[in-house]
């Protein structure tokens, strides 16, 4: 049952821009579900079934199956590795092909999430709500313990106060379709910000949730039909000390707008 508790999810875990410490949470604490950078869905349908792979306490899984492909060097790592999504009699509903990739920076670290989902058992839905489906980013139990009332989030419209959190709801909308979202957070006597850039191309709306103690991100409602893999593509900026609106912005700008190369044939 040990055992079960601490692999039934795929996560990745987030180290600091130094590489000193894992700035995010794994099994346990508060809420043992969240950890590190996570993805799933609390109300996922398929067939007469139903399945919870945020929670994964009625039999359902994420099992990673295999490493495709490992990448290293100084200017970054990769994997992208296949994950089979279990329901709660066992059986594989969808297979996932994931890449993450880390770039070392000047100032921190940039990583990359990209996923296909492909369902195995023709149409599936996807669903659930901003505390508890999409792909979202977990901090140390730390902030949960002992920092929490120093989380604030910035966010488009400028910096929000500590403590203070939005998430949407049908009574309030506004917290959606964001381009980015952003968390700063206290470990020990370091200040961290992470950054949540969403790219327009994932499915919307995009629904946002956040908590002072250290767990956010936005989620979407999509149905998985057989044959067609549900494409995403998420960046997320850590670094030391604080940012303003334009500093996640221009983050934001790079991911949507990337360099461009152009081949030149010379005479």
């Amino acid at each position: 049952a040990e055992a079960l508790e601490k692999t039934v999810k795929v996560f990745h875990h987030v180290f600091d821009p130094k590489g000193e410490q894992i700035v995010t949470k794994g099994p346990g604490g508060q809420f043992s579900h969240h950890r590190g950078l996570f993805y799933g869905f609390n109300r996922i349908s398929y067939g007469d079934k139903q399945a919870d792979t945020w929670h994964c306490r009625k039999g359902e899984s994420q099992q990673h199956v295999k490493t495709i492909a490992i990448e290293a060097g100084p200017v970054l790592g990769r994997h992208c590795v296949a994950i089979n999504w279990h329901g709660r009699d066992g059986e594989v509903f969808a297979t996932e092909l994931r890449e993450m990739t880390v770039y070392h920076l000047q100032g921190g670290h940039l990583i990359e999430f990209a996923s296909q989902l492909t369902s195995t058992e023709g149409p599936v839905r996807l669903d659930g709500d901003p505390q508890h489906a999409g792909f979202q980013f977990r901090a140390s139990q730390e902030v949960a313990g002992e920092t929490k009332a120093q989380t604030y989030y910035l966010r488009p419209d400028g910096r929000g106060q500590p403590g203070e959190t939005r998430n949407w709801s049908p009574n309030k909308p506004d917290h959606r379709n964001l381009p980015w979202n952003a968390q700063s957070f206290v470990l020990g006597d370091q200040r961290f910000t992470c950054c949540y850039l969403d790219h327009p191309g994932n499915p919307k709306p995009a629904r946002y949730s956040e908590r002072d103690y250290g767990r956010f991100g936005s989620y979407f409602e999509y149905d998985l039909n057989d044959g067609h893999s549900l494409p995403l593509n998420y960046r997320v900026w850590l670094q030391s000390g604080e940012m303003d609106v334009p500093s996640v912005a221009a983050h934001q700008h790079n991911f949507v707008s990337p360099p461009q190369a152009k081949v030149i044939t010379r005479p």
